[in-house]
């Protein structure tokens, strides 16, 4: 017999849940409020650039998706740090030429998982479909068209949530029930720019690196694209002085860039346009629990564990879940709640460990990546994880670049840093030591 599924979001989650699940036996379909990202202009103005690391590309590669997203993505190496005098220094990202990071497109991505759902998998997609009301317990949904206001019911076997920070699919699955949420605003925001190419076509700074500028004033970062170009995140400040709130004339926005990024105006021609076109992005950290009713309704991705951009984990860890959420489904085929349980047992200790880090590293590139002591922490990494790999990993190598949990890599990094503190302390103990019998020895003293 046909088990049917309903996802509410076709967002990258959704999408690539979307086909794990057809896979698995199910007939798919999916409402999202949105328009179709496959159209022209979709999503445009909006989005952070992705950047795909280990856990996302085990999850694609599981759904036979990889090499596809590949192709239209730009491998970077590193980040360039911008400093306000002009220079930049190239930090890498690892030691081995497979430690490094992917930048796509959100768009192109998701059109992309979009596509394969549907033409491979046989998903069903509905755009301009708002989620109007869930039965947790049948389980049922209802859905109206945005063009037309019709209500239509729809019953299923399971109904995955797979529709963002503001669920409404968490809040009617949590509904009445004894349930936390946590949500958390950062009081800074985000416009999207762009660096375009050169006139010539090339790119007019390093393709294969992740750009900072980083200041506690203000900070930016941009992502190449296939086509040579940069997508820019300016982050700043809501409110304040200086903040987005100021920037509303032209020589106020030329003013602020040229004094926080003094090397990046020239690169940016259509900056004042862009700035005032795009709209203020916000950002959002949620912790939750439940992430399941019975074996009838399952959140994925920011629904349940929304995390700051700053550490480039959300569509990784969103892509981590759906394969998790697969795995788990195919150890219990005929125990539906059994194996929710067990995927949200085996996901959410690990995706609240990436919320605490990724407001961490906030303040690591904001404040202290462009500093000497920074680089010189992580050249040390590097230089210990060369010598004894097995013994000694960075933290963020374990995030970006292998698959152990969050929280087993955090408690992982605890420990050698531990070891680290001890080693320095030993050693300075033993100069001292070294300085006062070399003292004691010296002529004429007794």
């Amino acid at each position: 017999m046909t088990r049917h599924a309903v996802i509410a979001g076709a967002g990258l989650a959704g999408s690539l849940a979307a086909g794990y699940l057809a896979r698995r036996g199910y007939s798919v379909r999916v409402f999202e409020r949105r328009g179709d990202p496959r159209a022209a202009g979709a999503g445009e103005g909006r989005s952070i650039n992705l950047g795909l690391s280990a856990r996302g590309m085990r999850a694609l590669a599981a759904a036979g998706l990889l090499d596809d997203v590949l192709a239209r993505s730009v491998p970077m190496r590193g980040r360039v740090v911008h400093h306000p005098d002009g220079t930049t220094a190239f930090q890498p990202y690892g030691v081995a030429a497979h430690q490094i990071l992917y930048s796509v497109l959100r768009r192109d991505l998701n059109a992309l998982l979009v596509d394969a759902a549907e033409t491979r998998h046989g998903v069903t997609f509905h755009f301009g479909h708002r989620l109007d009301r869930i039965d947790r317990d049948a389980p049922a949904v209802r859905v109206v068209d945005a063009a037309t206001g019709a209500a239509t019911e729809v019953a299923a076997d399971l109904v995955v949530g797979a529709d963002g920070a503001f669920s409404a699919v968490r809040e009617q699955l949590q509904h009445g029930r004894r349930a936390d949420l946590h949500r958390e605003f950062l009081d800074w925001g985000y416009k999207e720019l762009t660096i375009p190419a050169g006139a010539d076509g090339r790119p007019r700074v390093r393709l294969d690196a992740l750009h900072v500028w980083p200041g506690q004033a203000a900070m930016m970062v941009a992502h190449p694209n296939v086509d040579g170009s940069l997508t820019c995140t300016l982050f700043a400040p809501f409110e304040g002085e200086p903040s987005l709130a100021t920037l509303d004339t032209p020589a106020a926005v030329r003013g602020f860039v040229r004094r926080y990024f003094p090397d990046a105006e020239a690169l940016m021609p259509r900056l004042v346009e862009e700035f005032f076109d795009h709209p203020v992005g916000q950002l959002t950290t949620v912790r939750t629990a439940p992430w399941r009713h019975a074996g009838k309704v399952v959140l994925v991705g920011d629904a349940c564990h929304a995390v700051y951009p700053f550490y480039g984990q959300g569509m990784n860890s969103a892509f981590e879940d759906c394969l998790v959420l697969d795995e788990c489904l195919g150890a219990y085929p005929y125990d539906a709640s059994r194996a929710l349980a067990e995927y949200e047992r085996r996901r959410r200790p690990h995706t609240d460990v990436l919320a605490d880090l990724s407001v961490r590293n906030f303040v690591e590139l904001r404040d202290r990546v462009h500093r000497p002591a920074y680089a010189a922490k992580a050249a040390a990494d590097r230089m210990l994880n060369r010598l004894a790999p097995r013994a000694w990993t960075p933290l963020y190598t374990m995030v970006a670049h292998t698959t152990v949990p969050y929280a087993d890599a955090l408690a992982r990094a605890r420990r050698q840093d531990r070891i680290l503190r001890c080693s320095a302390a030993l050693a300075a103990a033993g100069a001292a030591i070294g300085s006062y019998a070399a003292l004691r020895r010296r002529p004429g003293r007794r």
